[in-house]
């Protein structure tokens, strides 16, 4: 795979999220307001993000095997974008707190990122408890590499860093169970390869750790 090519599949992967969003704005019968819009770009910030997760994950999980194909570029280009997929999974609950400020003229930011349940009230509210635990989980995880140049954290980044295979896979669950984009195409031909891409990837890391330990 060359340079261009690599490119192309990324930037076709990160439009799959806007173009499904834009077909069910097209279908929609509901005339666009503010509340709608919010909605909208919540959603199309989500699935975005999403692709950008998955991508991390690739990456991060073979870089030297990237470099060698791709060239040096490959890392700036991975740090560069797991700042903007933080960026935006920081702007997905944002917007929730926009739209619920909208509909209900409330602004509680502690609903939205610390509202955790398991034994939960209704069964969207578990799905948004999963999708806060990965937001913390990857900030976690963020923090890590932003430290990894410190004396301690250079030998130890990577065990907090590893925490995006679970973010990853939380946000899929959440993705999947709240609202209906990730099973709507075109978005649900990603959803579909990426999830067993991850686990596969987690399977093939925990057997060459399982061979070293």
């Amino acid at each position: 795979m060359n340079k261009k090519l690599f490119l192309l599949v990324w930037l076709l992967s990160i439009l799959l999220g806007p173009v499904t969003v834009l077909i069910f704005i097209l279908r929609s019968p509901v005339p666009l307001n503010n509340l709608l819009v919010v909605n909208l770009i919540q959603r199309v910030v989500g699935l975005v993000a999403f692709v950008l997760l998955f991508w991390q994950v690739v990456l991060g999980s073979f870089m030297q095997k990237w470099i060698e194909k791709l060239g040096a570029w490959v890392f700036k280009w991975h740090l560069t974008e797991g700042a903007v997929a933080y960026s935006l999974i920081l702007l997905h609950p944002l917007a929730l707190l926009v739209f619920n400020y909208i509909a209900r003229h409330v602004i509680d930011p502690f609903y939205v990122f610390t509202d955790f349940c398991l034994m939960c009230k209704t069964r969207p509210e578990f799905f948004y408890t999963l999708g806060r635990l990965s937001f913390w989980l990857v900030s976690a995880a963020v923090l890590a590499a932003k430290l990894r140049t410190l004396p301690w954290w250079r030998e130890n980044w990577r065990k907090f860093h590893i925490l995006n295979y679970a973010v990853f896979l939380l946000v899929a669950v959440h993705s999947f169970f709240i609202g209906s984009d990730s099973r709507s195409f075109p978005f649900v031909i990603f959803y579909i390869f990426s999830v067993p891409a991850v686990l596969y990837i987690i399977a093939v890391k925990l057997i060459s750790y399982l061979k070293t330990s």
